[in-house]
């Protein structure tokens, strides 16, 4: 279980480096950076949704306690890999606190909690719908 949940959150890692050179590619540009980066939060926040609803069954969990552990592994990754881009980019700290406040229109903070509560929605979501 743990090794499925760690490819689904690569395969996601890999959404949100693809949905941001959307954002700085095209969205920006064309909208500004406060239009594209909600834009682009609520993108991620949709993939992310969609990738946990349709991957639950190949993680084939048997208690739902275990998607809380699943989000919760998730969420520890991300901050993790946040953390590590802040430090190898050299962003000063008032750009990390900005992407931590909603400042300009970032969703960071909501991106990290959609994605610890991802799998949990995701079960709650197929036990209603699916």
């Amino acid at each position: 279980m743990i090794g499925k949940a760690l490819i689904i959150w690569l395969g996601l890692l890999g959404i949100a480096i693809l949905n941001g050179a959307l954002r700085e590619g095209v969205w920006a540009p064309m909208l500004g950076e406060v239009a594209a980066n909600l834009i682009s939060g609520l993108m991620l926040a949709g993939l992310i949704l969609g990738v946990a609803y349709y991957s639950l069954p190949w993680l084939a969990v048997t208690s739902f306690a275990h998607y809380g552990w699943i989000g919760a592994l998730w969420g520890l990754l991300t901050g993790l890999f946040e953390g590590a881009m802040i430090h190898w980019q050299g962003r000063i700290e008032e750009d990390a606190w900005a992407a931590m406040t909603f400042e300009q229109g970032n969703l960071w903070p909501l991106i990290w909690l959609v994605t610890c509560l991802a799998p949990v929605l995701a079960a709650l979501g197929r036990r209603r719908f699916g």
